[in-house]
């Protein structure tokens, strides 16, 4: 079974694309531990320094996204990818706080390389998750709501073979359903970029979030795979 692919329409517009994914079974979540918070703290003040006073838009991986979003319709100054939100929420604030083992895990790397990194908890999820240009006639549940609405024609999203989504404006926004919680146990783990090093650096944010993983949630098993327009879908075995 196919657990995670890209469209073949959305590859066509976007060729540039590479999807880093983790099908993640036996997690533990929960407080962040005290090793991985230090960790954390550490990345951060580290990215505080490299990035300095460059603006945001001229890091070339949130510059990608940013051109990807207005492609198919989107201001990216009013909807930011994941990796934007949160490097600008920590120039502008000083520091990320702590949230959870897994959130906390996957915004270090997202950091560290200025990626969107996206924790999908599986539980809701009916077939394979796939990334495509939506209908309109999808249905997506905002992070701490409970009403149900359609994402716009054109935009890239997330979505489960019964059109549930996860994600919206690609790595805008993950839904209620997707959200990683304390007591989520299997997760698909996602890392993506389409800026000209994409390959080499999603590679290495994918092979962090293995390390991190099985460095803070011992007895974790993990299966990942680099897509791409010729790697474009996730198998399960």
């Amino acid at each position: 079974m196919i657990l995670f692919q890209y469209d073949p329409a959305l590859l066509e517009r976007y060729p540039d694309i590479r999807g880093g994914v983790i099908h993640a079974s036996g997690l533990i979540n929960g407080p962040t531990p005290p090793a991985l918070a230090d960790a954390y703290a550490a990345e951060q003040r580290a990215v505080l320094e490299r990035i300095g006073p460059t603006p945001l838009a001229d890091i070339p991986s949130l510059a990608a996204w940013r051109r990807a979003f207005s492609a198919f319709g989107v201001k990216p100054t009013q909807y930011r990818s994941a990796a934007e939100a949160l490097l600008r929420r920590l120039t502008k604030q000083g520091d990320i706080p702590n949230l959870s083992l897994l959130v906390d895990l996957g915004n270090l790397v997202s950091i560290r390389y200025g990626l969107p990194v996206a924790v999908f908890d599986t539980r809701q999820t009916t077939g394979t998750v796939t990334v495509r240009f939506a209908d309109g006639d999808e249905r997506f549940t905002d992070l701490g709501s409970d009403t149900v609405t359609p994402p716009e024609p054109g935009e890239v999203i997330f979505v489960d073979a019964d059109k549930l989504v996860s994600a919206r404006r690609w790595c805008w926004r993950q839904s209620d359903q997707s959200a990683s919680r304390e007591d989520t146990t299997e997760a698909l783990i996602t890392v993506e970029g389409l800026h000209d090093s994409a390959a080499t650096d999603v590679q290495a944010a994918l092979t962090d979030l293995q390390t991190l993983l099985a460095a803070y949630v011992p007895g974790v098993a993990l299966r990942a795979d680099l897509l791409s327009p010729n790697n474009p879908a996730f198998a399960d075995q």
